[in-house]
């Protein structure tokens, strides 16, 4: 489930750049190609920014899965 939430995280925030260009794009033509250059590289930070809690996040959820199966095949 926390994977889940990370990675909908991580797409909110691709979404969120996208509008923001277009926008920008939409509102100054001229640096239309210079907007959308620095689009992309946040784009690219937001999901490198994303990767270590989607790592912590699926860590957690192995281990919780891990635990729940345990907990099971003790019974």
């Amino acid at each position: 489930m926390r994977v889940l939430v990370e990675v909908i995280h991580i797409v909110v925030g691709l979404i969120a750049a996208w509008i923001i260009a277009s926008l920008a794009a939409w509102s100054y033509r001229r640096a239309t190609h210079d907007i959308w250059l620095v689009a992309y590289v946040v784009m690219v930070a937001v999901v490198a920014m994303g990767i270590g809690p989607l790592r912590r996040a699926y860590a957690e959820d192995r281990a919780k899965l891990r635990h729940t199966e345990e907990s099971r095949d003790d019974d």
